[in-house]
């Protein structure tokens, strides 16, 4: 039998490859005590540089009466500033004022010193023609004459300050209790909870007639809400539930020499809700009508919407618990029958913070937000026919609605993932008709875009940058999209000529093969391409939204961890939201997943392109649910993860607050919250890993901290533990972060971080 040359060559080739390979592995950077020493001194000395040089990334205009002009503060090196005044209409910009005249007109009237670059205006109005001004510095207000900078005591105008940073339209709160005591529309009646029942009483003559008579203590009726015409007055039986109690402990109370005792209330999953059942009471009859429809047993009692024109027929919103179903459902005050308009069943979850409602009452019609076609997007419903129309589709996700112009029938949205060739998370700002056409891209330039308005929302501030592109600040016409002017541009070369690496932007193959999984790297300033350095990822996996940053910022953690020594990364893995349905369905019943697949194929993927990446050396660390991942990483991936810093962590789902836990991992609470647990999989920790903890923590209970240690201490592991008294729910302020750095530097590096005070701060 002939043997094929091929194999063999085919051997000798891969021999030489792997031989080459292990050539080319760079070695790995172990720094001894005194060259951390000079990282830290150095790390510190480009912190103190960074922090005093002043990128514009975005302004706060302060729009005038006129709504066509607005002056801004805008920030210079070493902590001073510039104020300006920009004429919409134009594109002009100038100075406000003369930044030297108006210190020496403060000066003059309020008798203390002014600094020219470093005033401190928070309020300021200009006089119609601009002649003069009237501003507030510290607690005096002062009118100023623009041209011969008389100053004299003045008042506050009659004048609201419009802040473009409160949107114009917030997201409604589907469910919204109603006061008890509530007086009818026509002023005829009030309504009442008296022993526990519905009572009305007559303005005019003062009679009382009660509703219902079978209210109890423990199952009152209440939150009433009457309709427009004040024939009905909708309530509830209500069969309350006491939320259970969680504790902690102050231990070091000034003035004491006991540990102080906090209580307060806190649900956690599989706990109990108060549940309403509704009626209707006509006013007229005075008769009690139970509504056919299952009693709400998730939240509270919900908002109602009357039909136009038409009183007989509300609306209200349901989601059942364990988010796999909602539904807008229609009463019938007559009858007490009801329909649904919308039926949304799901076989994972509905993120029901992101469902959005907005509600046309003079053409029942309703805009509803959805991801029932796998991608987030909005749908004209028919109120009567239950008639649903696209307004938006494709494979992009709307992130939220900014307004709705009933009038013009037109919603203004954010959207991502839309523009090809760029990162899919990018927001940009659109305008679209109800009936799906006429879309118009209010923001074109490759970016993250983020917009604030004039108060008539003629013109438009747009802020947009990428992690490693400089910030633009562009005034824009709403109408076209049109750029007027760019306000600022922001330049870079006092940032990099510190030496400062601006982050990279990264991109790798999930674990499916074909989705993009994007992130970003951090390196060190002075980092030696010869070497290979540490990887830590910075893990936040909540399944509530995406974490990558994606808007320039000059000075980050990240950054600073990088310049010890470390390549620092973030990623957005599969489980996370802002991506299609599917994306997103994988933390289902699945927390403890955490996208480690994708994140771990990622970085093999880094190493593959840049060998200074040494994935033989790689941590992670977080806070709260990162904190829970950063552990997870240790118990579930010991073979890549080598050092963790989890602080705050929620590590059981069963111990954490209800309404998140049980978005993500469903309700009832069943076998799988035990099987993800971290403490439930305590002894399986490899590696190293510090725990950090506040011991009045009241958004994730400590005890989910303490029982980690405590299983971890029975099951024999050693690990270290920083609980920091008095402390709230943070990664330890400046104690912790400084402990984790040294931390990392022991563990990944392995030398000895610097004794306090020779850290070179």
């Amino acid at each position: 039998m002939k043997i094929s040359p091929v194999i063999p060559c085919l051997a000798v080739m891969l021999f030489v490859q792997q031989a080459f390979a292990q050539q080319k592995k760079n070695a790995p950077y172990l720094p001894t005590q005194q060259e951390v020493l000079q990282s830290f001194k150095k790390a510190n000395e480009l912190d103190t540089a960074l922090k005093n040089i002043a990128v514009v990334s975005n302004i706060s205009p302060n729009w005038q009466a006129d709504g066509s002009s607005f002056w801004y503060r805008k920030p210079l090196d070493n902590r001073e500033s510039e104020y300006y005044l920009v004429d919409a209409t134009t594109g002009k910009k100038k100075q406000a004022f003369d930044h030297d005249r108006m210190a020496d007109a403060i000066a003059k009237l309020t008798g203390k010193a002014a600094d020219s670059k470093k005033l401190a205006i928070s309020d300021m109005f200009y006089s119609d023609d601009k002649s003069s001004v009237t501003l507030k510095t510290g607690n005096d207000w002062i009118k100023c004459d623009l041209k011969s900078y008389n100053a004299e005591k003045a008042t506050k105008p009659d004048q609201q300050a419009y802040n473009p940073n409160r949107p114009l339209q917030r997201r409604r709160y589907r469910w919204a209790g109603f006061n008890t005591d509530s007086i009818s529309p026509d002023k005829q009646w009030v309504a009442r909870q008296r022993k526990d029942n519905l009572v009305i009483k007559n303005f005019k003559t003062g009679q009382e007639v009660t509703l219902s008579t079978d209210g109890t203590t423990e199952a009152p009726y209440g939150e009433f809400a009457w309709s427009p015409n004040g024939q009905y007055i909708i309530g509830y039986h209500i069969n309350y539930k006491k939320i259970k109690d969680v504790y902690y402990v102050l231990s070091s109370v000034p003035n004491t020499t006991r540990g102080q005792l906090r209580t307060r209330d806190y649900a956690q999953p599989g706990d109990d809700f108060s549940s309403y059942e509704p009626f209707v009471f006509n006013v007229k009859t005075k008769k009690q009508l139970k509504v056919d429809a299952e009693k709400i047993d998730f939240f509270g009692a919900p908002a109602l919407n009357f039909r136009e024109g038409n009183n007989r027929y509300f609306t209200f919103e349901k989601i059942d618990r364990g988010h796999q179903r909602f539904r807008l459902i229609e009463v019938d005050c007559e009858t007490g029958k009801t329909r649904n308009i919308i039926d949304e069943p799901t076989k994972t979850f509905i993120y029901e913070q992101r469902i959005f409602t907005h509600y046309l009452p003079k053409t029942n019609e309703v805009i509803w937000v959805t991801e029932q076609d796998g991608w987030r997007h909005a749908y004209l419903v028919n109120t009567i026919t239950g008639k649903q129309q696209l307004i938006t589709k494709g494979d992009w996700v709307l992130r939220d609605i900014d307004s709705v112009d009933a009038v013009k029938r037109q919603i203004w949205f954010k959207g991502s993932g839309m523009n090809e060739g760029e990162d899919p998370y990018f927001i940009h700002y659109y305008r679209i008709g109800f009936n799906g056409k006429g879309l118009i891209d209010l923001t074109p330039e490759k970016g993250n875009h983020q917009v604030t308005y004039s108060p008539d929302r003629k013109y438009m501030i747009d802020a947009y940058s990428q992690v490693d592109v400089a910030p633009v600040v562009t005034l824009r016409s709403t109408a076209t999209g049109k750029k007027i002017t760019d306000i600022e541009k922001a330049g870079l070369s006092k940032l990099l000529a510190t030496g400062v690496k601006l982050p990279e932007v990264f991109v790798a193959k999930a674990r499916d093969g074909v989705t993009d999984i994007w992130g970003v790297i951090y390196r060190p300033a002075n980092m030696d391409p010869k070497k290979s350095y540490p990887v830590i990822e910075n893990i936040y996996a909540g399944p509530q939204d995406s974490f990558v940053p994606k808007n320039f910022a000059a000075v980050n953690e990240m950054q600073s961890i990088a310049q010890l020594g470390f390549i620092v990364v973030q990623i957005d893995g599969m489980g996370t939201a802002n991506r299609s349905k599917a994306f997103h369905d994988v933390c289902w019943h699945n927390l403890a997943d955490a996208g480690f697949a994708d994140r771990i194929l990622w970085m093999k993927a880094l190493a593959a392109k840049y060998p200074q990446a040494d994935i033989d050396r790689v941590g992670l660390y977080g806070t709260s649910a990162g904190g829970q991942n950063a552990a997870g990483g240790l118990l579930f991936h010991p073979e890549f993860y080598k050092a963790g810093v989890a602080a705050c962590g929620c590590h059981d789902n069963r111990i954490d607050k209800q309404w998140w836990n049980e978005q993500w991992m469903g309700y009832p609470v069943g076998p799988h919250y035990d099987a993800q647990s971290n403490i439930t999989n305590a002894a399986k920790l490899q590696g190293n890993l510090l725990l950090i903890v506040g011991e009045a923590d009241e958004n994730v209970p400590p005890e989910s901290t303490l029982r980690f240690a405590d299983a971890l201490i029975k099951a024999d592991k050693d690990f270290d533990l920083l609980v920091i008294p008095g402390m709230g729910h943070s990664d330890g302020g400046v104690y912790g972060r400084r402990n984790k750095r040294n931390f990392f530097i022991k563990h990944l590096l392995k030398a000895e971080p610097p004794v306090r005070g020779n850290e070179g701060i």
